[in-house]
């Protein structure tokens, strides 16, 4: 895992707890777009590494995919 991955994880925990513009302040502390910082964190969520780095963070946002992407089954199947 690069120093970069570690920061957008480091970001992403940090971010949760504090309001504000999190789209601002991606592109300003991150250096990137949201789209790419969410896809990103996305794949980060797969990585062994990231999850022994902060596990809490992993598997809070594991969690919060999994729930999202039933969301969007359900929709489906009752659209």
């Amino acid at each position: 895992m690069t120093d970069e991955d570690r920061a957008l994880l480091d970001f992403a925990d940090r971010w949760w707890r504090t309001a504000g513009a999190q789209h601002d302040a991606i592109t300003r502390e991150l250096g990137m777009t949201p789209t790419r910082y969410f896809q990103r964190l996305n794949a980060l969520l797969d990585d062994p590494a990231a999850l022994a780095h902060n596990p809490a963070l992993v598997r809070r946002l594991q969690r919060v995919r999994a729930q999202r992407d039933t969301g969007r089954t359900a929709r489906r199947t009752l659209g």
